[in-house]
């Protein structure tokens, strides 16, 4: 449950040491618009961060997330947390486009993240997105 609470203050925050501090060192970004797993803390921070970014900067209560607004309209919207892994439901509108998605997290026995995947619909908004990360990670190189 740390690891939630944590993701939160991240997705709020910005801030690379947070982010830092919550990935292990080993884990697996699933990104819903690369193919290929990017392995490792340094790939998995800075694909995060773009999507900081792109989202707007969140503004979530970590005790209760549902329906809380975020300032590009990001919000999630159902959580449901396990002993070692959670979904975190979430909606959003970027350029008029609505957008669905999930983040699929799983952490360790010091809530570490080992894994992270994102689920996006619809197909619309998976296109649009993958044209503003593609421009946020070129810009962030």
């Amino acid at each position: 449950m740390e690891a939630v609470k944590n993701w939160h203050r991240a997705m709020k925050s910005k801030d690379a040491e947070i982010w830092d501090e919550l990935l292990g060192e080993d884990v697996v970004f699933y990104s819903p618009v690369v193919f290929t797993p990017q392995k490792g803390k340094k790939i998995t921070m800075m694909y995060l961060m773009a999507a900081t970014s792109v989202f707007g900067s969140a503004d979530v209560d970590s005790e209760s997330t549902r329906d809380t607004q975020i300032e590009s309209k990001f919000r999630y919207v159902n959580e449901i947390i396990g002993e070692k892994s959670a979904v975190l439901e979430f909606e959003s509108e970027i350029d008029g486009t609505y957008i669905n998605g999930a983040d699929l997290l799983s952490w360790d026995e010091d809530d570490k993240l080992v894994e992270v995947k994102v689920m996006v619909r619809p197909l619309q908004a998976v296109n649009m997105l993958h044209q503003k990360m593609k421009s946020m990670l070129e810009s962030m190189s």
